[in-house]
């Protein structure tokens, strides 16, 4: 019977081959993800195994996969010091895996304090509650962030209900230190997130990308689940993005 390293060594080996296939893609920061989840599984795998021989192996590879995470740091690194990073995802209808965690969670570092949401439809209810996840998100990551500011197109069939919802988000998000700031647009068209730390998402439908399900179906609560819609998301980053206060130039 298969022991327990045998079994992270395969999810080590599972996560490993997508990272390489991710890297070949030029799919960098996700690749970069799967790289450093794979490398500390192995690492794991490396504390348990007795034999002298595997032990080499295993050392082996983790210093071949974790010269080559350092690389893709690099290279990431010199494409956001040129402003020339962009990376592609396209999410092909029916496709699952692709919650708001995954798709943004590795660009929430410390040094993000402030998040800037264009969708001209946060409107209806489940709009409204995708943006609340995505907030959601905000506080519960490592991030610091103190600043939402969210410009959306007006419901002018429940206006007063759409800002009803939103101010009660943002009373709520203040027990999170955090000022939502709502502001709307008759003319807004494009779908974009900017965070301060240079890091701009585009979702070809906005953070409504998830097909609508039971409430009482598998992927209700969990998005990663959810079937989603077919979009296309673009990352970029713009190293001059973040101000700093006081800067007028």
């Amino acid at each position: 019977m298969a022991g327990p390293a045998t079994g992270l060594a395969e999810s080590a080996i599972s996560i490993l081959t997508r990272a390489v296939e991710l890297d070949t893609k030029a799919k960098y920061t996700e690749s970069l993800v799967c790289y450093q989840e794979g490398i500390q599984l192995l690492l794991n795998v490396l504390k348990s195994e007795t034999s002298q021989a595997k032990k080499e192996q295993y050392r082996t590879r983790i210093n071949d996969y974790m010269s080559r995470a350092e690389k893709i740091k690099s290279l990431i690194e010199q494409q956001k010091e040129t402003g020339k990073f962009h990376e592609q995802i396209q999410i092909s209808k029916g496709a699952r895996g692709f919650s708001y965690e995954h798709v943004f969670d590795r660009f929430l570092d410390q040094s993000l304090t402030e998040v800037t949401v264009e969708d001209p439809y946060i409107r209806s209810t489940h709009q409204i509650y995708n943006f609340l996840r995505f907030c959601e998100l905000l506080v519960a990551s490592s991030c610091k962030v103190t600043k939402i500011s969210l410009l959306t197109g007006r419901d002018e069939q429940n206006y007063t209900q759409q800002d009803g919802r939103l101010r009660e988000m943002a009373k709520s998000l203040v027990d999170y230190g955090i000022n939502l700031v709502v502001e709307y647009s008759d003319s807004l068209h494009d779908r974009e997130i900017r965070f301060n730390n240079g890091w701009i998402i585009k979702i070809g439908r906005g953070l409504d990308y998830f097909v609508n399900c039971g409430k009482f179906s598998i992927g209700y609560c969990n998005f990663n689940l959810r079937h989603c819609h077919e979009t296309t998301i673009d990352i970029f980053h713009s190293k001059h993005l973040k101000v700093a206060d006081g800067d007028n130039s």
